[in-house]
């Protein structure tokens, strides 16, 4: 049986302040609720939110160090100097690597290599590999995207064999910071930019935009890069505020109108070039498919492999021919469904063994492990796992000697400290309060196992073990009209810090025919009416929710939560819910 979610009906708006913002706006007052829930409370703040401006973006000479970096790529390109671009296996690390890379070749640069580790063989950031090959290639340069910051001893050893770095980073740095021609990081403690939050990529735009503004290039020379950033803001889950909205909202265009070729050719494969793309196609098609590559094993029997699935994802992504990008999409979505097979296939495995196991069943977090595990994919099996259980979760596996894996946790639980409390038993670790990533000796599994779960016992609270849904307002379906469709829509793109709404709405009814779906009939499609406006029918639809089925197909009453969202079927366009969660209502007349 699944977890029952708990409900949580978030704060409301000042309602003076609401009333105001609707009637000044012109707006329905949940949605001049939904902006005040926003910290929008002002006409000149709404007007700024709903029209996102590409003139309100940061100078990018307030980042610490640019005008060096600036300087040195000036150099670089000035006395045709190689330069390698090297950047982390993951969607974030690949439209980085080949945003710079279609940025130093649009500018004329043609001493150009670009460079993704491979996640088996060297592992995440800056590898002595990579530098190695960089000194024997006779680069003098890297720039490191989305990776870095923590790599000190690397830039050392990078400099003593001639090879400068510039590092343009966003994950927070040690107290040492590289020693680097310059490090580019929003969240150095010493730098004053006044956006946080950048994607790697974001970062290395604003060194692209940096180099474009002192060279006196147009703005509009760069705009067309912004359809791969808008992919790595979506994929990496960092906050849709401040910069990030507007950057997203200028590549969402420039994803739907014109899209680079290796783009479009994920498009078409995903079927989203019939209809408006969105953040969460983003996250759910296209971010994956490139993050597969990166993924999955390299096959060191073939001659004519990429040396890494990470690089094959930066060919599709630079590539400017429309058939060559074509034949490199379908490569990839075949890395994607490999992926999907085996990722099924190991969390069945993991499932399985919890299930017989009624000791860890029992307990308040979960670790697993199995040497045969796909070390490119236990940190989606963890993601998985929660799915079911909703608990802090590590799947481990074994890679080159090591036991390695992917730590998840649950909204309001510190992961990063739980690991971090076994790091005597650890090779090295990192990551943050919802994931992390460890390596171990196999002899201390068993004793990690331990102390983790112990550690999780002690400090969680018991409500975090209950998946809750934050609820925005109520809402009846007669408030559901095109205007406030049309006026919801401005609120895009949505991601974190400015979430799609969740509506509430009590006391409705199934008035269709009530359908179990998908492969498995996992899904539950219904026809949702409420009895006090017997004409305002709305198609919804709950995913892997098959549970209330039977009450549902009876007409018998329930409470919803949902997001409004557009449906696509056949070239139609239609309002459904996506139904978050869904409660029978007990003891009641209604229906009856």
């Amino acid at each position: 049986m699944p977890i029952e979610k708990r409900w949580v009906v978030k704060a409301q708006g000042d309602p003076a302040t609401v009333a105001a913002l609707a009637a000044d706006l012109r707006i329905s007052p949940v949605l001049a609720n939904l902006l005040v829930q926003r910290g929008i409370d002002t006409v000149e703040k709404a007007e700024k939110f709903f029209n996102p401006r590409l003139t309100d973006l940061h100078d990018p000479f307030l980042m610490k160090d640019m005008d060096k970096a600036v300087e040195r790529i000036e150099r670089a390109v000035r006395d045709q100097e190689k330069i390698m671009v090297y950047g982390d296996y993951d969607v974030d690390g690949c439209t980085a690597v080949a945003l710079v890379y279609k940025f130093l070749r649009h500018i004329g640069h043609k001493n150009l290599m670009f460079y993704i580790p491979d996640r088996y063989t060297e592992g995440y950031g800056i590898s002595v590999k990579g530098i190695d090959l960089a000194a024997h290639k006779g680069v003098g340069l890297i720039i490191a995207l989305d990776c870095g910051i923590k790599a000190t001893e690397k830039v050392v050893y990078a400099k003593n064999k001639g090879v400068d770095f510039i590092i343009c980073d966003h994950h927070l740095p040690a107290e040492e910071i590289p020693q680097a021609v310059a490090v580019l990081d929003p969240k150095r403690v010493d730098c004053t930019y006044p956006f946080d939050e950048l994607s790697g990529c974001g970062v290395g735009f604003k060194l692209v935009q940096a180099y474009a503004q002192k060279n006196g290039m147009p703005f509009d020379e760069i705009t067309p890069l912004l359809d791969l950033l808008v992919v790595s803001i979506a994929s990496d889950i960092v906050p849709l505020t401040g910069e990030n909205r507007i950057l997203a909202h200028y590549g969402l265009v420039r994803l739907n109108r014109e899209p680079s070729k290796g783009l479009l050719s994920i498009i078409k494969i995903c079927g989203l070039d019939k209809h408006s793309i969105t953040i969460d196609d983003i996250v759910f098609k296209i971010g994956p498919r490139i993050n597969a590559a990166g993924r999955m094993r390299m096959d060191e029997n073939d001659e004519n492999a990429s040396p890494s699935g990470g690089h094959a994802a930066v060919e599709l992504l630079i590539e400017g021919n429309e058939a060559v990008a074509a034949h490199f999409g379908q490569v990839i979505d075949d890395y994607n469904r490999d992926r999907k097979s085996i990722d099924r296939s190991v969390t069945q495995e993991a499932h399985a063994y919890i299930e017989c196991n009624p000791e860890l069943k029992s307990r308040k977090s979960t670790v697993v492990y199995n040497p045969k595990w796909m070390k490119g994919i236990v940190g989606i099996v963890a993601s998985r796992l929660i799915e079911t259980y909703y608990r802090p979760t590590v799947v481990l596996t074994m890679s080159n000697g090591f036991v390695t894996g992917s730590a998840r946790s649950v909204p309001g639980f510190d992961l990063y400290q739980a690991v971090e409390s076994c790091s005597d038993l650890l090779e090295n670790f990192g990551g943050h309060m919802y994931a992390a990533g460890l390596t171990m000796r196999p002899e201390h599994v068993e004793e990690f196992t331990r102390r983790f779960n112990a550690f999780v016992e002690e400090n969680i609270d018991p409500q975090m073990l209950v998946p809750q849904v934050d609820i925005d307002s109520e809402l009846l379906f007669s408030d559901i009209t095109p205007a406030f469709r049309h006026d919801l829509n401005r609120f895009q793109p949505f991601g974190p810090g400015n979430g799609a709404p969740v509506f509430v709405t009590y006391g409705v009814s199934n008035h269709g025919e009530a359908k179990l779906v998908g492969a498995e009939c996992e899904h539950l499609r219904m026809d949702l009416m409420q009895r006090q406006k017997p004409n305002t029918r709305m198609p919804a639809i709950a995913f892997q929710q098959p549970t209330h089925y039977e009450w549902v197909r009876s007409g018998r009453p329930i409470d919803v939560c949902y997001q409004i969202v557009e449906n696509h079927y056949r070239g139609m366009v239609s309002t459904q819910l996506r139904v978050k969660d869904l409660k029978p209502v007990l003891n009641s007349l209604i229906g009856s």
